[in-house]
């Protein structure tokens, strides 16, 4: 089940938003009191704050992407600082190797990024 940022991103996306500041144009709240986090305040210009169903029907598509937002991120760490990728690339020029693309092929294949 995706996190309610992630519903709402969803279904601000289907509905023509393409970023959602959190800050200023919705605002998430928790009262800690067992019924889980709500919308507090909504000011997406153009757009009607959705119904539970409305955000329950955008779930699957959000946690997908929370699911491969995260793949990502493990991506981004397995890859390595942008030193260091250059240093591979720079020997694999000077010495006619493949480190640095077998390595990122080897860090895709480790972490494929989901599709459903």
């Amino acid at each position: 089940m995706a996190s309610l940022s992630s519903k709402v991103k969803q279904y601000c996306a289907d509905n023509g938003v393409a970023s959602v500041d959190f800050t200023k144009d919705v605002m998430l709240q928790d009262d800690s009191n067992g019924q889980g986090p709500y919308i507090k305040t909504w000011n997406v210009s153009g757009v009607a704050q959705p119904t539970d169903a409305q955000l329950n029907a955008v779930d699957s598509a959000a946690d997908l992407e929370e699911r491969q937002n995260a793949v990502r991120s493990t991506r981004r760490n397995a890859y390595g600082d942008l030193g260091s990728q250059l240093d591979m690339q720079y020997h694999d020029n000077v010495d006619g190797t493949t480190t640095w693309k077998d390595h990122v092929a080897s860090v895709k294949t480790a972490n494929p990024i989901p599709t459903e």
